[in-house]
């Protein structure tokens, strides 16, 4: 993601680049995946704090390095400006959970929990689609894997309204 990106005005951030490591070299695209994922997403108040806070730490490294400071307008880089990698997240998102004894997930599983978490709240599938950006519904659909617990508030609830018909 771009800081041109991020419009701390409106509270929004435009979805429209994407970094993709190949087997031999970087791609740094001005698209996504599908024409629907380049989308504005709200910018919430915490995370718009986090990256203000970011920002100026970025203006710090660059004032304390200004003939080698790599600055081409990325908000996840290293202490030189430079882009993580791509797959920096996922790999310390791995080590992260082994680091707490937690079982082994990818990070972008993290949308299937999301998807389930936002249906757990009462958003309806055609919210999630959007939330998550996908085309298809059937896709949203594929990452809402239904628990144990929200199966077993289904079979209770279901108990509950049919409890009277037995005799």
């Amino acid at each position: 993601m771009k800081w041109s990106a991020v419009d701390f005005e409106n509270s929004t951030i435009t979805i429209n680049h994407t970094v993709v490591q190949g087997d031999k070299q970087e791609f740094r695209l001005d698209a996504t995946k599908n024409e629907s994922s380049n989308s504005d997403v709200p910018l919430a108040a915490m995370i718009a704090n986090k990256l203000k806070l970011w920002k100026a730490q970025q203006l710090q490294h660059k004032e304390s390095q200004p003939n080698d400071y790599i600055d081409e307008g990325y908000v996840c880089t290293q202490i030189d400006g430079s882009l993580i990698k791509p797959n920096f997240v996922s790999q310390h998102f791995k080590r992260l959970l082994a680091k707490h004894k937690m079982p082994h997930i990818r990070f972008h599983d993290l949308r299937h929990s999301s998807a389930c978490y936002l249906k757990y709240l009462g958003f309806d599938l055609k919210d999630i689609q959007a939330w998550l950006r996908h085309k298809e519904l059937q896709t949203t659909m594929i990452y809402l894997n239904v628990d144990m617990e929200l199966k077993r508030n289904i079979a209770d609830t279901l108990n509950g309204k049919f409890q009277n018909f037995d005799s």
